[in-house]
């Protein structure tokens, strides 16, 4: 039987053999009272990597980003984002369900918005009828923007505006690893422009669940509170941490496979006139492109059909991630399988 090519995301990866050894082997404590190891060497690890005081190793993406806006918050307050922020869109609306805050999105192009545009919306601070500004958010590589890179200069000229309005600047970081990939622009340089950042471990890295936050000491301290309030202490957790410091330690530098695998898929779509892809926005490893004949669900099932698993990218658009369980020979298979289906 012909293996089935997945492409919906890179979060589908399995652990390595070598990855599920560093788990069976992992030291492990009572995370809760900061006694497992693993989970401390992890922490440890990461802020030196990310160039932060401190670290805090979490469940998940959508965990750390609320974490993040919640310590940097009050109920009643407003975070500036861009309008296909994964905050906005993917997060289950958790801002004002577990914080009391609501989002200002703003239009952007391939996820980056302007210094210009975050001044306009910040609101005025004597408007005591107006939520209160308080978070610039900036998310890099871009999801629905197909895996797009922030631009560093961009980000420098919105931390400025972030500093003279005295707001916080949040980085959603889930696909630093591949920004980083893509530019040679270290995590830590990134970073060192935000006061906060989360950052998956269970996406290109190839770990099998976590996120890592980061900033100073304080915040640190402060989330790792609002984190056992939300159900987020765990016990023996040095078993998940091994795969997040295996992962860190060793599937960074790969991640350029990923990209060099999209950019040959994406080619190949653009070269199909019944597909349409935007090649300036493919940067990393997100493909998103619209069939123009069928629709998402229709695409879907016939490739799903022929051993090829797509996403929605949007409601008319499909999406495919290149990730290190798909192997070079396996996107030539996918190429065939697009070709056939979108003949």
């Amino acid at each position: 039987m012909n293996k089935i090519i997945d492409l919906r995301s890179d979060t589908v990866t399995k652990p390595s053999a070598e990855m599920r050894k560093a788990m069976y082997e992992a030291e492990v404590g009572d995370d809760v009272f900061k006694e497992d190891p693993t989970v401390n060497e992890l922490e440890k690890f990461a802020a030196e990597l990310i160039g932060k005081e401190a670290a805090l190793f979490v469940s998940s993406g959508v965990m750390g980003n609320q974490l993040c806006l919640n310590v940097l918050t009050n109920p009643g307050d407003e975070i500036i984002c861009e309008k296909n922020a994964h905050i906005f869109n993917y997060e289950s609306g958790s801002p004002s369900a577990l914080s009391g805050i609501q989002i200002y999105p703003v239009e952007g192009n391939l996820g980056v918005f302007t210094p210009e545009q975050a001044e306009a919306a910040i609101r005025p601070v004597s408007a005591y009828y107006m939520p209160r500004t308080k978070v610039i958010e900036v998310e890099n590589t871009h999801n629905r923007a197909s895996g797009a890179v922030h631009p560093i200069e961009n980000i420098i000229a919105l931390k400025n505006v972030a500093k003279k309005y005295n707001l916080f600047f949040h980085l959603d970081g889930a696909r630093i690893w591949n920004a980083s990939a893509a530019t040679g622009i270290s995590v830590a340089e990134y970073a060192s422009h935000f006061d906060t950042i989360s950052c998956c471990l269970s996406k290109g890295l190839g770990a099998p669940v976590g996120s890592i936050i980061a900033g100073s000491k304080e915040f640190i301290d402060k989330a790792f509170c609002v984190r056992k309030a939300w159900g987020g202490g765990m016990r023996q957790v040095g078993i998940l941490a091994a795969a997040g410091l295996f992962a860190l330690k060793n599937n960074r530098d790969r991640l350029k496979e990923d990209h060099e695998k999209a950019q040959i898929l994406a080619q190949s779509i653009s070269a199909n006139p019944n597909l349409k892809v935007n090649l300036e926005a493919v940067q990393t490893n997100i493909i998103i492109f619209e069939p123009l004949k069928m629709t998402v669900e229709e695409a879907q099932t016939k490739c799903k059909e022929k051993g090829l698993l797509l996403s929605a990218g949007t409601a008319t658009a499909l999406r495919a991630v290149t990730h290190l369980d798909v192997s070079f020979e396996e996107i030539e298979k996918a190429k065939e399988i697009m070709n056939r289906v979108f003949s």
